[in-house]
């Protein structure tokens, strides 16, 4: 009696090896939350436009490790350095909002090598192909940005309007929350 055996093929074990490298990159890009520092190539972290002589749009954008509150406590915090560094003492948020963005990314369980896979939106199917079956989850993802429109003034804030913030008392209260990227290696 002949029986065959299955054998992996080199290009299957080769295609294993390229979906995990491939894997192991993209944890390796995204593994902390985005620090307090200028907005890097992806538009993760603070940004600024100045609108008039003592008026910004200030944005901080976080990466999907960075919870809602990290993001817009960066923001004030980067509202008040910028409010100091201007040299004015206090700072008034005329409109100020936060954006949740959404996607969905699918991990395969199983990586058959040849084959097809067919993947839409419910959490977890099975699928088909020539070289055996995928399983496949889906999770959402949320990224977050926080945008506010700042007046900077000197002199001493109104402490009845609840829109204005002392940069240097909001920097005192933020200050030890704020992680910073390490220092580059050379």
């Amino acid at each position: 009696m002949n029986t065959i055996s299955h054998v992996p093929t080199m290009r299957g074990a080769a295609a294993r090896w390229i979906a995990l490298a491939a894997l192991a990159f993209a944890v390796a890009a995204c593994g902390a939350p985005t620090p307090y520092g200028g907005a890097d190539n992806r538009g993760f972290g603070y940004s600024e436009t100045r609108l008039e002589k003592n008026r910004y749009r200030v944005k901080f954008a976080g990466n999907s490790l960075t919870t809602r509150e990290t993001v817009e406590n960066y923001l004030l915090y980067r509202a008040a350095e910028l409010t100091v560094q201007e040299g004015y003492d206090f700072f008034i948020i005329e409109t100020r909002a936060t954006d949740k963005d959404t996607y969905y990314r699918s991990t395969f369980d199983d990586f058959p090598g040849y084959g097809f896979y067919y993947h839409r939106f419910p959490y977890h199917r099975r699928y088909g192909g020539y070289g055996g079956t995928v399983t496949t989850t889906t999770r959402p993802i949320s990224q977050y940005t926080a945008y506010a429109d700042i007046v900077m003034f000197k002199g001493t804030k109104d402490d009845r309007n609840v829109k204005a913030f002392d940069a240097s008392e909001v920097l005192r209260a933020l200050g030890p929350r704020i992680r910073r990227p390490p220092p580059p290696t050379t």
